[in-house]
């Protein structure tokens, strides 16, 4: 199974944020993770509506990684960006082997192993130990000797 790219960059922001002890703006979550403001913004949004993610307006906000987001899972957020389609749409175009087919059932097999792979994942073990500083560092102007 392959991520949109909204998902991608949902876990990675989701990651940074983790990762992070202090407020970030969508223009440096923008910069850091190399992606383009209008699409950190969207998905920044719809983190918020799920809960990994606080957002706070004016001169001195930012974003955070809520407080009890490191409990939600990675499958969390995919299903939430992804959706329950399943892998291969049988119905549009309508497939001819649909009746007598054994694929589509496994193909609901592994992505149902997929997905629980990913809930057996929490979003604030992605930041722990050494992920943590590297995550933090993305971005930073090399360090010169």
């Amino acid at each position: 199974m392959k991520l949109n790219r909204s998902t991608d960059m949902a876990l990675r922001i989701a990651m940074l944020t983790a990762a992070s002890p202090a407020r970030t703006t969508v223009d440096e979550l923008a910069t850091q993770l190399a992606l383009p403001r209008s699409h950190v913004a969207k998905v920044v949004q719809r983190l918020q509506r799920l809960g990994v993610l606080v957002t706070i307006r004016g001169r001195s906000g930012g974003v955070a990684f809520a407080e009890h987001a490191g409990e939600l899972t990675v499958g969390h957020v995919v299903r939430a960006f992804e959706g329950d389609g399943e892998v291969v749409n049988c119905e549009q175009p309508a497939c001819p082997l649909v009746a007598g087919c054994r694929l589509r059932g496994e193909l609901r097999r592994a992505q149902a192993a997929f997905l629980a792979v990913l809930d057996g994942v929490r979003l604030g073990d992605l930041a722990d130990g050494a992920a943590g500083p590297l995550l933090l560092a993305l971005g930073a102007p090399p360090v010169r000797t």
